[in-house]
């Protein structure tokens, strides 16, 4: 009898314990969805989140963090110290994209900003990344106030240009791992409109994709359209060499592997009557796994050579495949900390909020956190961000769901708020058990 009275009171204790929680976290989140809104009305292309950072900086200081600014660029990276435990880091990204947005929302952005090619550019929060910060913000606040509920330290960093694929490695490089400490573990959630807000998707493994742009200039010889034969026409090459792409995935790579080449842009030419000297191809190229990345960029560049030998190109004019600078390695999910995590998350949330979704080729660039030397664990979920009323509406009429990067996407800020605050909250506590 003793035994049954003590685990009722234990568990009358944990279910106080988890709506005080609740209760607590649901104070915070008419705060934070003004700065939410504030954020979205308010946002910054990549490199250029100065204003962004600056109140997130401020913010963190009052909350008891030791803040540093201008990190990587301008990253913000806030220190908070709670006893023996584990190191934990919690990142969010900042920066918006070249949008016009079209949501006609009572507080949409007008904002326009010069990039940094110097083009004047709409600017939009498509892509969740001011939910993100507020999320960010929110877990920061609940922590800082709730020390007696987890042990350890955080290293909150907030990263510049995650648009592209170029934050995460300067901050990295600037020494982060260095200057503060190697984290134990390293979070992050990205929201999703394929979930109802109030659901965390998550996935354990290969999650995301290697995204590669790359570039190719196809030579050859310009003339008269009248008479080919005193030319090396680089668009037929062209038209080949895209055609012969198809067949690297289809035909090279194991059925069992994952891989995308795309051909995004093609220029050449200026009149119906004009061979061009050269034709100009752009490409995405995605992948998981790192030897088969290798495969198909080396079979990219055999490719070209071959049709370049083919049309009796000079050797020095054959293209030569040129990868842009701002590659993103695939994000892999470390599967002990998954399950670790998830398995509190069910308890907490309910199994039927928390389901496991599918690897998807898109990029993100909080995976190169566990890509150093240290290797360390990482865990990325998805956090369900579209109103669940809306989301049932559209699934209803058998419609295609609003994506992120789209000049429309609408997300709902307040219940999702509160789930990911209370998953890392979970989690952080999670980790120091």
């Amino acid at each position: 009898m003793k035994k049954i009275i003590t685990s009722l009171i234990i568990s009358l204790l944990i279910f106080n314990s988890a709506a005080q929680k609740d209760q607590d976290i649901q104070k915070q989140i008419p705060g934070l969805v003004k700065t939410y809104r504030y954020l979205h009305q308010h946002p910054e292309l990549s490199y250029m989140e100065n204003k962004t950072a600056e109140l997130l900086a401020k913010k963190m200081r009052k909350l008891g963090f030791e803040v540093t600014e201008n990190f990587g660029g301008t990253g913000v990276v806030a220190i908070l110290h709670n006893g023996n435990g584990p190191k934990i880091l919690i990142r969010t990204d900042m920066d918006a994209l070249p949008i016009y947005e079209k949501t006609g929302l009572p507080f949409a952005s007008t904002v326009t900003q010069t990039d940094i090619e110097g083009k004047e550019q709409p600017v939009m929060h498509a892509c969740g990344h001011d939910l993100h910060m507020s999320v960010w913000l929110g877990t920061a606040e609940y922590l800082s106030k709730h020390k007696d509920e987890w042990k350890g330290s955080l290293m909150m960093i907030a990263q510049p240009a995650e648009e592209r694929g170029g934050g995460a490695k300067a901050m990295l490089e600037a020494g982060l791992y260095k200057k503060f400490f190697v984290p134990d573990y390293a979070l992050a959630e990205h929201v999703t409109p394929a979930l109802p807000a109030g659901m965390i998707g998550y996935r354990k493994g290969y999650a995301m994709a290697n995204v590669d742009m790359a570039k190719m200039t196809i030579k050859g010889k310009g003339g008269h359209g009248a008479y080919p034969h005193k030319t090396i026409d680089p668009i037929t090459m062209a038209a080949y060499y895209i055609t012969d792409l198809q067949t690297i995935v289809s035909r090279e790579v194991s059925p069992i592997e994952s891989a995308v080449v795309t051909v995004g842009s093609i220029h050449g030419g200026t009149k119906g009557n004009i061979i061009p000297s050269e034709v100009k191809l752009e490409f995405t190229i995605r992948s998981y796994k790192d030897r088969v990345r290798k495969q198909v960029l080396d079979a990219m560049q055999r490719k070209a050579n071959a049709i370049a030998l083919s049309f009796n190109v000079p050797k020095e004019d054959y293209p030569v495949l040129q990868l842009s600078d701002t590659y993103t390695p695939a994000l892999y999910n470390n599967p002990q900390l998954v399950t670790k995590i998830t398995g509190e998350w069910k308890k907490a949330f309910g199994e039927k909020r928390i389901v496991e979704v599918p690897p998807v080729m898109g990029g993100e660039d909080f995976a190169r956190y566990g890509k150093t030397k240290e290797k360390v664990p990482v865990f990325m979920f998805g956090l369900g961000a579209m109103n669940p009323q809306t989301f049932q509406s559209y699934l209803n009429q058998n419609k295609k769901l609003p994506s992120l990067h789209s000049d429309s996407v609408i997300l709902d800020p307040a219940p999702a708020l509160a789930t990911g605050i209370k998953a890392f909250v979970i989690a952080v506590k999670t980790l120091g058990e």
